[in-house]
């Protein structure tokens, strides 16, 4: 009876594989995805010479950080900007938690007398700070930051409308947490931080979340920030230091760039600086940079990959090619002014996307002495190269 019984299960095994075969057989060969189809004209792509690589951090907490209360001994934001001077910044992106002032940061880091510089950019923002996670606020201008706070446990709807309205740029804070991640819909943010802290290798699953949204149309672009809310030589002020390539030295352009994502990432200050091209009409010209977005042609692309500023000239540099959230290939950098080139066929109608990861020896970090040892040997992250994606997505 009980070789009945297998015999009986057997058969019914095979029905349900035969059935499942035959239903993929069903499937009709020629469907066509209505998403899928070919864009029209795209804006034009802006100019790879004028402008200015600048750097900063964009995730800082002063002395009004505290749960207790403003704490003068802290972080004081005059030391704050002292030490990014110090380290040749060229903006700052104070982020106090919004929930320990109630929302009005106005009247608290905006206001205090030492948030005003002639020289360093100051971005007006905070992290907002809610049940359902963080993000950083950003805007060249003063706004309404406490009508943001005050819609933050609304549906999404809701909280798009406000953003909307106050014109604000909205950057997802360690998006997977462990705690305090960000639990909001993506289509709400306009960058990502990917590389929080000295700690590289905390923010896999970050960069996990990241690939998803790149692979689901949304051109989000990558940002880091130190997160730091006190003096520390492990993690500190630059640790890691995010770069933007800016139109003008204005803070708008530097808020305009991270919508853009002509945005790359270094280890520290002093780290190498990732620059990323394409040439796309095969005229041994380089056409668009890091954050841009062109129509494919079908035809071969040649991508050239450069490392800036203080290189290790006697060492070597090790550039993983990302396309489509898979690696597409390594290559080897040397020298004074490492370069490196590849060439690949974009499909002519779906949307494509390449970054880049280096690796190589880490860079010295004298103000922040022990951060390089936990940096490892990630050196820069670019932000991608896309290709057919829909800029009305």
């Amino acid at each position: 009876m009980y070789n009945s019984i297998r015999i009986a299960f057997a058969l019914l095994a095979m029905i349900s594989i035969s059935n499942m075969v035959s239903a993929q057989q069903q499937i009709p060969k020629n469907h066509v995805n209505p998403w899928i189809k070919p864009l029209g004209a795209l804006p034009p792509i802006a100019s790879l010479t004028e402008g200015e690589w600048m750097k900063g951090d964009l995730h800082v907490h002063s002395s009004y950080s505290s749960e207790g209360g403003y704490d003068p001994a802290r972080h004081p934001i005059s030391k704050i900007k002292a030490f990014a001077k110090s380290v040749g910044f060229g903006f700052i992106g104070i982020t106090d938690h919004d929930n320990h002032v109630l929302g009005d940061v106005a009247h608290n880091t905006w206001a205090d007398t030492a948030f005003k510089d002639n020289t360093l950019l100051m971005l007006y923002g905070a992290e907002w700070t809610t049940t359902r996670g963080h993000g950083n606020t950003f805007s060249a201008t003063p706004y309404d930051h406490q009508k943001f706070y005050d819609v933050r446990d609304q549906r999404d709807a809701d909280i798009a409308k406000v953003k909307k309205e106050l014109g604000i740029h909205l950057s997802a804070n360690h998006p997977a947490g462990p705690k305090d991640h960000f639990g909001f819909s993506y289509d709400l943010v306009d960058a990502m931080e990917v590389w929080n802290s000295c700690q590289w290798t905390r923010n896999a699953n970050s960069n996990l979340i990241w690939e998803d949204m790149l692979a689901s149309g949304r051109r989000i672009t990558a940002r880091g920030g130190s997160d730091v809310h006190r003096p520390s030589d492990v993690n500190y002020i630059g640790t890691p230091t995010t770069w933007v390539f800016a139109a003008k030295h204005t803070a708008q352009a530097v808020v305009d760039a991270l919508v853009n994502g002509r945005v790359s990432i270094s280890a520290n200050p002093y780290a190498p600086r990732v620059e990323f091209f394409a040439d796309i009409n095969e005229d041994g010209k380089m056409d668009m940079m890091m954050g841009d977005n062109a129509k494919s042609t079908g035809k071969p692309i040649k991508f050239r990959v450069e490392l800036k500023g203080n290189v290790k000239a006697d060492s070597t540099y090790t550039v993983n090619v990302i396309k489509d959230g898979r690696k597409f290939g390594s290559y080897k950098m040397a020298g004074s002014n490492p370069v490196v080139e590849f060439t690949d066929t974009p499909k002519l109608v779906e949307r494509m996307y390449y970054r880049l990861i280096v690796e190589g020896p880490s860079t010295d970090y004298p103000q922040v002495p022990r951060s390089a040892a936990v940096s490892g040997n990630m050196v820069a992250l670019s932000n991608p190269i896309y290709f057919n994606f829909d800029p009305h997505f």
